[in-house]
């Protein structure tokens, strides 16, 4: 883990406070853990198979994974990737696109029949971008869950981003969607919140068209889904996987903030 990533992450976590009576959990080295958690992440690895270099051992690291989860660590870190990548005016407000990719799922909530599985368990990741496929908010649900009932949540997900000069920001000029998400509901809710919508429309649109604007989003599903403990859910908790989705959309940020500028 590079030191630009701990800088960001470092005062997110938090503080290790002795016990004034003596006893409690011993100290632990928290960069140790969290570049144990993305290994998890990166590798795909099960817990158990940790390897014993990190220096910390299994339930420590698994159940600090949890304690940053109960305080928001990783939704934050996500949102300080991106305020660094707005300062800097590295985020393209002109069009957010949103869809969405089943993974099959072993257990757990949030788990259902596959439309595109043959009907085994599985999990859906939905992913908002900006138009340069930066993921700005993430999300999960069943598998049989509709695309458009994600089209809301994932909205009011965006964060209030740092800009380059003035206020922060959080609203699209456009949203771009495919068939999925084509009902009149959503293109009027939309459109109330100051958004142009534009999002094909069923017996009318070939799906062609949208794909010169599209594929973004589904390059960002593919930058996730590589990172290995993506591929397929394993994780009982809903809440653990979902935790995962949101590192590995910080860390997808992060490399696009480290890209060198090409020369001018």
């Amino acid at each position: 883990m590079s030191d630009e990533l701990w800088e960001l992450a470092e005062p997110l976590l938090p503080k290790f406070s002795p016990r004034t009576q003596g006893g409690g959990t011993a100290p632990i080295d928290q960069r140790s853990v969290f570049t144990a958690v993305v290994y998890v992440l990166t590798s795909g690895c099960a817990w158990r198979m940790l390897p014993p270099s990190f220096g910390v051992t299994v339930p420590t690291a698994h159940r600090r994974f949890t304690v940053w989860i109960c305080v928001g660590v990783w939704r934050r870190l996500h949102r300080a990737v991106l305020d660094q990548l707005g300062s800097r005016g590295l985020i393209d407000w002109s069009r957010v696109v949103i869809d969405a990719s089943s993974v099959r799922a072993k257990r757990g909530p949030l788990t259902g029949p596959s439309p595109v599985d043959r009907g085994k368990a599985g999990s859906k990741i939905h992913v908002l971008s900006d138009r340069a496929g930066v993921p700005l908010s993430v999300g999960v649900s069943a598998a049989n869950t509709n695309d458009a009932e994600a089209l809301k949540p994932l909205v009011q997900a965006i964060p209030a981003i740092r800009s380059r000069r003035g206020q922060r920001r959080r609203k699209p000029a456009k949203l771009h969607a495919d068939k999925a998400y084509d009902t009149a509901e959503m293109r009027s809710w939309v459109r109330d919140r100051g958004i142009a919508v534009r999002i094909a429309r069923k017996g009318v649109e070939s799906s062609q068209r949208l794909g010169r604007h599209r594929w973004v989003i589904e390059r960002t599903i593919s930058w996730l889904t590589g990172y290995h403990r993506l591929n397929i859910r394993y994780d009982r908790k809903a809440i653990h996987f979902c935790a995962f989705l949101t590192l590995a959309a910080a860390l997808t940020c992060f490399k696009k903030l480290m890209k060198p500028k090409p020369p001018t």
